[in-house]
Formats: structure tokens, C-alpha cells, sequence
């Protein structure tokens, strides 16, 4: 199965064709071509290039693609709503299914070893993972994610908030690791993993792609209300 990852929920535009088996005995998903360009108010600008160089790297066409996963976020608005517009009119083109994700998941997911929902497998204590994005305004969205499943978020809050229920004291406790690209707002090394992979992307939608799932809506997980809002009633004029 040939799918085409997209997220544009953080300050990476994330564009890649993955090869994904039928059967999870086969493995992981496998990326052939990715694109990952920085560019936190060009994601309209450099998302269809990369989608265009990805494609071309592989060596296929759109036509080529069985599915498209692209990342639900969280995410600012606009950049969020660039990516998924442009899977969904992708998809509708093409006549593929189109699947949503959370980013969140889809980082957890891409780290080196991991699949989300693996499980530990071998008894060992599970993997406890900080997902942490830049929210902008001096806030993050985070996710904590514990051996695949994620338990807590995603959530928007002040870096010192989410730090302070992290540790021994706090109610999410102690984390092995922080990803993401503000990670380093927590104490973690966001550096590592500054958006979600393709394999990551697809690896969260596999189960679904591989049972022919009908996908739902894509939802955007926005988290905040709209800066711009519609204007209110004109005020009325009090006569004299």
C-alpha cells in the first residue's frame, strides 16, 4: 500500500511517501521519500513542492497513491488548516481514503524502535513519552503518551504549569523522554524531533488502512478559539 504523510501542525512541513504492508507481521511502515522544510508562516508555500519532490523522489505520481494520513494536529490555525485542505481536496481528486490523525501520537509513534499501541513486550517498565509543541503566545500543547497509548491531552498550557505536574510530585509523574519542537521549555530536547515523521504518521492510521476503515471527518484539533470572530451588532444610538 502506497500512502502519501502530510502534517503541517507545527513549524515543519512534513510531506512523505510510505510503503505500508497488509500484514503487521511484515513490520513497520517504511518511508521511500520525505520532505521536512522549516517554515513556520510558509506552510501554503511549501507543502505542494514537497508533496511534488517526495512524490518524485520515490518515483511515483498521485495516481500511484492507495491512501493519504495527514495530522489532525494540534496546531495554530492556519498552518493546521493548510494540510488538511490539502489532503482532503488530494484525496476527493484522487479518489483515496483520507485519514486523520493526532500529531501528537504520530511523534510518539516516529520515535526510533517505537509504534503506537506496540506495547512494551518484554515486561519491561512502559515507556512514558512528553510530547510537547509550540503553542505560541507562551503556551504548548502537550500529550503525554505511555507505552504507545496516549493518557493525558493533548492540552494547551504555560511551560511552568506543565512543568510543575511533571516529577515525583506532579499527577503525570516522571517521563522518560520529551519530544517535540518545544520540548526544551520542559527540560527536554526538542531539537531531536522538531515535527512528526511519515512512517510515524502512518504507523498511527496502519491499523485502520490495513482494515479498509472508512475514515471520519477530518477534525482539527485546534484547542483554542479564533482570534477573529465575527463582528457583533452595531451599537445603538441614543437620541437626545
Amino acid at each position: 500500500m502506497l500512502v502519501l504523510a502530510l502534517d503541517t501542525a507545527t513549524a515543519r512541513i512534513t510531506a512523505g511517501v510510505v510503503a505500508l504492508s497488509g500484514d503487521p507481521a511484515d513490520g513497520s511502515p517504511v518511508t521511500l521519500a520525505a520532505r521536512d522544510a522549516a517554515g513556520a508562516r510558509a506552510h501554503a508555500e511549501l507543502l505542494a513542492p514537497s508533496i511534488r519532490d517526495a512524490l518524485g523522489e520515490a518515483g511515483y505520481t498521485r495516481r500511484d497513491l492507495d491512501a493519504i494520513v495527514v495530522g489532525l494536529g494540534p496546531g495554530p490555525f492556519t498552518g493546521l488548516r493548510v494540510g488538511l485542505v490539502t489532503a482532503a481536496a488530494m484525496g476527493d481528486a484522487l479518489g483515496v481514503p483520507v485519514h486523520g490523525v493526532p500529531t501528537h501520537d504520530a511523534l510518539a509513534a516516529g520515535l526510533p524502535g517505537r509504534v503506537l499501541g506496540s506495547g512494551s513486550g518484554s515486561g519491561s517498565a512502559a515507556l512514558r513519552v512528553l510530547v510537547v509543541t509550540d503553542a505560541r503566545r507562551r503556551e504548548v500543547y502537550w500529550s503525554l503518551v505511555v507505552d504507545g497509548a496516549r493518557t493525558h491531552g493533548p492540552e494547551v498550557s504555560a511551560p511552568a504549569e506543565l512543568a510543575a505536574r511533571l516529577g515525583p510530585g506532579g499527577d503525570l509523574g516522571a517521563v522518560d523522554t520529551v519530544v517535540g519542537d518545544a520540548a526544551g521549555q520542559v527540560g527536554g530536547d526538542g531539537d531531536a524531533t522538531p515535527g512528526p515523521t511519515p512512517a510515524g504518521l502512518v504507523a498511527v492510521a496502519a491499523p485502520a488502512l490495513r482494515a479498509g476503515t472508512t475514515p471520519g471527518p477530518l477534525v482539527p484539533l485546534y484547542l483554542r478559539r479564533p482570534d477573529a470572530v465575527p463582528p457583533g451588532a452595531p451599537k445603538a444610538v441614543t437620541r437626545a
